[in-house]
């Protein structure tokens, strides 16, 4: 069963939040933060991505960018933009995008429960996107990326929570330039904390990354880096139950045909898919279909019957594009390391793929329809691992509005 811990968290103070509450680390580029980050000195990219405080030609695994990390953290907790929590607690969090809520519980998770499996995986991590992790942690002392997990719903903690939210004021209650809404409620009744601590040692036997698997690969480790760390055991996360989550589709772009003309890789593709030409984008609306954006163009790929396996990770779309064409046909046999292939989350739209193919930056874009929570849970649940960027969850956690502080 699932161990959750309260905490103490370094957070803004109300007037800052909105301010403070940045988009995660891994979806922005240092020149993406930087401009983010613009004119507004308590953003905590500053924190995260302080590389953009730094020479532009500065390499941003470098010492040095950890360290003015720190500096920076340090700075917005002695000018009060940032102060701790004077007792653990929970907190709830509730993002509302195109009218769609989700809420989820803030905690500290167990890195014991992450070594034992109790806390599963759907991917592989890559070694030097840990390492930088680990040394932002080490230098910092500080988790200022959330984890984002989910279960299967438990029916008293819906109803906690849901309680709760109804009967209190929110600390932060604000709507970003994105039009996403964040709200975040502080769980301070210490018979209500250990009620929901409770619940999930009794009631939820695993918990499944969505999204932070660097995150939470990162934590593990420093458990053992920073052995005398109070809080090293720990590490933060925020609970989504299964039903109220909806992942979005994460597409793939190429840049180029693997030295094929267009009609020899056409020709290629029709030998494991049947396509046709359509006259505008497409979104695959079931599985098994794919949109392929080529030369200005979009066609609709069917997998043919009989080219893919029924086994929980072969019938996954992701695999048959992998087995069927990217490899046999474009040459791409690890997605992870090869440097011609990028992955492209469905927030940004069929027109980031359009855009990409139509500057000639990428030869050839494909748009693919979602993986299932279902799924993740039965892959994750079977020990296996889903081919890297299967999923993309949005709305995404802000950094900044609750950090865990490891001493």
């Amino acid at each position: 069963m699932i161990s959750i811990f309260p905490f103490k968290a370094l957070r803004p103070e109300p007037q800052f939040a909105k301010q403070v509450a940045s988009r995660p680390y891994d979806v922005l580029s240092s020149k993406e933060a930087k401009v983010e980050a613009e004119g507004n000195p308590f953003s905590f990219l500053h924190i995260t991505k302080s590389e953009i405080d730094l020479p532009a030609n500065i390499d941003v695994h470098s010492m040095e960018v950890y360290s003015k990390a720190k500096e920076n953290l340090d700075a917005f907790i002695s000018r009060h933009v940032l102060f701790s929590e004077s007792k653990p607690c929970y907190y709830i969090y509730k993002l509302v995008m195109n009218e769609k809520s989700q809420t989820g519980l803030v905690c500290c998770s167990s890195v014991n429960d992450y070594e034992e499996g109790l806390i599963k995986k759907h991917e592989h991590t890559r070694p030097e996107k840990e390492l930088d992790r680990i040394n932002h942690i080490k230098v910092t002392y500080a988790h200022t990326g959330n984890v984002f997990l989910t279960y299967r719903d438990v029916k008293e903690v819906n109803e906690i929570i849901a309680k709760w939210e109804a009967g209190k004021s929110p600390i932060y209650n604000f709507i970003a330039e994105d039009n996403v809404q964040h709200s975040i409620w502080v769980i301070s009744d210490e018979d209500i904390i250990d009620k929901i601590t409770e619940l999930f040692k009794t009631e939820v036997p695993c918990t499944y990354i969505a999204d932070g698997h660097h995150r939470a690969a990162s934590a593990a480790k420093i458990k053992y880096y920073l052995a005398d760390a109070a809080e090293a055991g720990y590490f933060l996360t925020t609970l989504f139950p299964a039903e109220q989550l909806q992942i979005m589709d994460y597409n793939r772009v190429v840049t180029d045909l693997n030295g094929l003309s267009i009609e020899e890789f056409l020709d290629r593709v029709s030998k494991n898919f049947s396509f046709e030409h359509l006259k505008e984008s497409y979104a695959p609306k079931e599985p098994h279909n794919f949109g392929m954006y080529l030369d200005g163009k979009w066609y609709r790929l069917t997998a043919l019957e009989g080219t893919y396996a029924t086994d929980p990770i072969g019938i996954l779309d992701i695999t048959i594009l992998q087995n069927n064409l990217l490899e046999p046909i474009l040459g791409i046999g690890d997605q992870r390391t090869d440097k011609r292939i990028d992955f492209v989350g469905g927030i940004r739209g069929l027109s980031e793929l359009e855009k990409k193919v139509n500057s000639n930056e990428m030869a050839v874009a494909f748009s693919l329809h979602p993986v299932s929570i279902g799924q993740l849970f039965d892959i994750a649940d079977s020990g296996n691992i889903m081919p890297p960027k299967s999923t993309w969850f949005e709305p995404k956690l802000r950094d900044g509005l609750l950090t865990h502080l490891i001493a």
